[in-house]
């Protein structure tokens, strides 16, 4: 029985349109490019490579076939410089943006670089959008922007205080595309991105998002860190979900599904102490030293929530949306990809 993301991707296979991606060199822009040049269809890539790797992209391109990838037109530039938006998005269809300075640590160290990536950044990408009469701009927010209220699970509607300057930029961008789609008619969906994890996630470096960090290190056999007492909880989403909405978002024909937010996960937790478990028996088959691993417990992460768990009916009902992949299923397929691309 087909899905309702099936149904889009023959439609797409049928009829190709034009994509820009921005960020499209990072974890989730690449894979974003990945999907959409197998679907055969026409891709712009934006990228300044601040945290975007060129082995992302050379990653894909042996993904996929010379033709899908003559479809793909690569820009080296920065969402903070409107001119380059503009470019960017001409005789464009759908705007997927995910150029952004993500990690709460990172925006509580340089408020300013975050604000002006996630805020500056996501301003110039609506006016540009607005500007070359898009059909869809679709932009990833944050879990982030629930802040501190308490309820579980996490409803669009319902949000609290930010508890970071990175979850400030979210909301703000929120904020920023509810105006574009009132005053100029631009069409909006914003998706509140719940820990995603998978391939071409980065392991290394200060800000490293906790299961490409830990995959790493397990498999090198260096110390794992929890901060806190491993209760803390999160709604771990596999890419390839992130993808489908994405996808969703920018195609959807229902009226009543556009300028509206979105969360993107499981509606699951899991705890950090479970996490742990869950990677490391994934692993033991075939690296010893991890028979007797344990972790390291460290002090709670200024910024943290303690627990975050997605409500996903609404992206359900409205998208079509359905998760293929639980957390164990990504994590089989994500440590796959860690095993042969560790450096």
């Amino acid at each position: 029985m087909s899905t309702p993301y099936d149904t889009c991707r023959d439609a797409l296979h049928k009829k190709p349109k034009r994509w820009l991606i921005t960020g499209t060199a990072g974890f989730i822009g690449s894979n974003l490019l990945e999907h959409l040049l197998k679907l055969d269809q026409t891709v712009v890539g934006l990228d300044n490579f601040s945290t975007g790797k060129q082995s992302n992209l050379d990653e894909v391109r042996s993904l996929v076939t010379a033709q899908q990838w003559q479809r793909f037109n690569f820009i080296e530039g920065d969402v903070r410089n409107l001119p380059t938006c503009q470019a960017s998005c001409r005789g464009i269809d759908y705007v997927l943006h995910q150029g952004a300075l993500g990690s709460v640590p990172r925006s509580i160290a340089d408020p300013i670089a975050s604000t002006e990536n996630n805020v500056n950044g996501t301003l110039n990408m609506l006016v540009a959008a607005r500007d070359n009469k898009i059909k869809r701009f679709v932009y990833a927010s944050s879990s982030s922007v629930y802040g501190d209220h308490p309820a579980l699970p996490k409803v669009e509607e319902h949000i609290g205080n930010p508890l970071s300057p990175y979850a400030v930029s979210k909301f703000v961008n929120e904020l920023h595309a509810a105006q574009f789609a009132l005053h100029y008619g631009l069409e909006c969906i914003g998706l509140r991105y719940f820990n995603v994890f998978g391939p071409r996630q980065d392991p290394n470096g200060a800000y490293a998002a906790v299961i490409p960090k830990w995959i790493a290190a397990m498999i090198k056999g260096e110390s794992v860190k929890i901060n806190g007492t491993g209760e803390t909880s999160r709604d771990f989403c596999y890419v390839e979900n992130v993808v489908q909405a994405n996808i969703l978002a920018a195609t959807v024909v229902n009226s009543a599904a556009v300028n509206q937010i979105y969360n993107v996960a499981l509606n699951d937790r899991t705890t950090l102490c479970q996490l742990f478990a869950n990677i490391r028996d994934l692993l033991a088959g075939e690296y010893a030293h991890l028979a007797e691993f344990k972790p390291v417990y460290g002090d709670f992460r200024t910024g943290d929530v303690m627990h975050s768990q997605a409500d996903i009916g609404k992206v359900s009902q409205l998208l079509g949306y359905e998760p293929a992949h639980t957390i164990k299923q990504g994590l089989a397929s994500a440590i796959e990809w860690y095993k042969f691309n560790l450096i």
